[in-house]
């Protein structure tokens, strides 16, 4: 008899294509992760915003959010969106060192569109960070938001070892 096994259903609904506005939710310093670009390992920070969207599923708010490399480079996807949600350029005292816990609580607009990701998901990107229109009213982190630092840690499960890439013979 076989014994099969499948992917688990996913429960995820991606936010909304569009422009949004929102709120900048969450900061993560990932720390070290590996640039599948050129190979190298890069300091790396996620961004998390909620939307104003609440899905009807859940009903809860709309999140998104997207991983940067920590850089302030001229040519740094990080620099440029932070320098359109905040609608100037940096200082060069600001380049020196900027906060980005600073930008919890921030209201902005983000461009969401869909991507397809390699198992054949859809998965929403924040395409573009801009900030909210004259007279749009600003969107606020929900109370019941928690940040990821401030989450319970999932325990490691107990009694069986770690297994690795190396242990698996195919």
């Amino acid at each position: 008899m076989p014994i099969m096994s499948k992917q688990p259903e996913s429960k995820y609904t991606p936010g909304p294509e569009g422009l949004h506005a929102a709120v900048g939710a969450d900061v993560e310093d990932l720390g070290e992760e590996l640039n599948t670009f050129n190979g190298r390992m890069d300091e790396r920070v996620r961004i998390t915003f909620q939307l104003e969207e609440v899905n009807v599923e859940t009903g809860k708010r709309y999140v998104v959010s997207r991983k940067y490399k920590n850089s302030l480079h001229e040519k740094a996807t990080l620099r440029k969106h932070l320098e359109s949600w905040r609608g100037r350029k940096f200082t060069e005292e600001e380049l020196r060192g900027f906060d980005l816990e600073r930008l919890i609580g921030a209201p902005c607009q983000v461009q969401v569109v869909h991507e397809l990701g390699n198992d054949g998901k859809v998965f929403a990107v924040v395409q573009a960070v801009v900030p909210l229109s004259k007279g749009m009213p600003p969107v606020a982190v929900s109370p019941d938001y928690v940040r990821r630092k401030d989450r319970p840690q999932q325990p490691a499960p107990v009694g069986r070892p770690m297994i690795t890439d190396d242990d698996v013979p195919f």
